[in-house]
């Protein structure tokens, strides 16, 4: 039991599960933003743009079940805005992340020729 203790010790305070808490702390917390920007921003935006049109209400009855058609229609018009949010976001993201690095690389000293490494050799071999 002692063996079984101190390897789930081992285990939590290991950096990799640290790390991974913290990005689903962080991705609850992106989620709650996307969502909020999706469903109270865009949402009402887009229902202004095509006349107020709402599909929650949409629904058919089979016997007695009620199949409510008009929410499924919505959560995938919300699923699509969501993901493009998320497309227009990280596509941002990683044009920042091309333009950082480029500018790392650019300011980084260029590696040595052959030739230039050759002759700084025979130049301190000389003032030896």
């Amino acid at each position: 039991m002692k063996g079984f203790i101190r390897e789930f010790k081992e285990f939590i305070s290991n950096g990799n599960v640290m790390s991974m808490a913290v990005g689903i702390i962080i991705g609850g917390a992106f989620t709650a933003i996307v969502s909020s920007l999706v469903s109270d921003i865009i949402t009402p935006l887009l229902g202004m743009i095509l006349g107020g049109i709402n599909f929650s209400g949409i629904s058919i009855t089979v016997g007695d079940a009620t199949l409510l058609v008009g929410r499924f229609i919505q959560s995938i018009i919300m699923f699509i805005l969501t993901a493009l949010v998320i497309f227009v976001i990280m596509k941002g993201f990683n044009k920042f992340a091309v333009k950082k690095k480029e500018e790392e690389e650019a300011s980084a000293p260029a590696e040595l020729s052959e030739e230039v490494k050759l002759l700084t050799e025979i130049r301190d071999a000389l003032n030896k």
